[in-house]
């Protein structure tokens, strides 16, 4: 059976992929990007969000099967929280009651395991409070303090996602409407947005010392769209609030094998 999907950053990277192989089999997207998408907006911004939302569900028919939000940036400035953090959950809010109409609603994000990574408490405090205006402030203050120290806003920006994700899936509002809510948290993927940075030896080198990936080395964009269009396919039924690390081992290696001994 086919489904209506909405995908986000669907223009490039893995967004594209994931729509690609959706319209491959048969299904119907929507795709949501600043251009070349069914639905161009700036998720960046609240009002982009809102009209993004509203012509999404209008173009779906009000019959919206499966969310897949894969926009992003990584850029070391302050916009990187609005586009990854409030850029996912608002949609997502806006979405839901839209999604909750179908027979098997689903919804997967795109984190990172760059969630792993040092990061900004303050910032991720406050996008958690869904306090956007506080959150730009204190991303603009690590910016400031030039790209190396700006890069926090990134990490931070997944870390909330990851949380959030965690938190609002046992929720009524995506439980108890019966739609599992996840995460795929990526190693280093092969995207035009990894491109010049994996272009060089000196650029790889650095990437593999942050994200060392013993399976297979950098990954393709199909190995996290598959997983994202199975976490969002009627096939699931049950699994909901993971932040599932398909990372090539970056995860099993950075926190190595006891992640449970916390609560022992």
């Amino acid at each position: 059976m086919t489904r209506t999907y909405v995908v986000t950053g669907s223009a490039s990277g893995i967004g594209r992929t994931t729509a690609d192989l959706l319209r491959a089999n048969g299904d119907t997207v929507i795709g949501i990007d600043l251009k070349n998408a069914e639905v161009e907006a700036d998720l960046s911004t609240a009002e982009g969000r809102s009209q993004a939302a509203s012509r999404a569900a209008e173009l779906a028919g009000d019959a919206v099967d499966g969310v897949i939000a894969c926009a992003g940036i990584s850029a070391p400035i302050a916009k990187t929280i609005s586009i990854n953090y409030f850029g996912v959950t608002e949609l997502l809010e806006q979405l839901q009651p839209t999604l909750a109409k179908s027979d098997a609603p689903r919804a997967a994000v795109v984190s990172s395991m760059a969630s792993l990574q040092p990061n900004s408490k303050e910032l991720v405090e406050a996008s958690l409070a869904g306090d956007e205006a506080k959150a730009l402030e204190i991303a603009e203050s690590i910016a400031a303090q030039g790209p190396e120290a700006g890069y926090a806003v990134y990490p931070s920006s997944k870390r909330a996602l990851a949380r959030w994700v965690r938190r609002e899936s046992i929720r009524p509002t995506w439980a108890g409407a019966g739609i599992p809510l996840n995460a795929v948290a990526p190693g280093t993927v092969k995207t035009p947005m990894t491109a010049d940075l994996l272009a060089t030896e000196e650029g790889r080198a650095m990437v593999d010392a942050a994200v060392p990936m013993p399976l297979n080395s950098h990954q393709p964009p199909e190995s996290v769209a598959n997983l994202l269009i199975w976490l969002t396919s009627a096939q699931n039924t049950h699994a909901t609030g993971q932040v599932i690390y398909c990372d090539g081992g970056a995860d099993a290696t950075l926190r190595g094998d006891d992640i449970w001994s916390w609560n022992d």
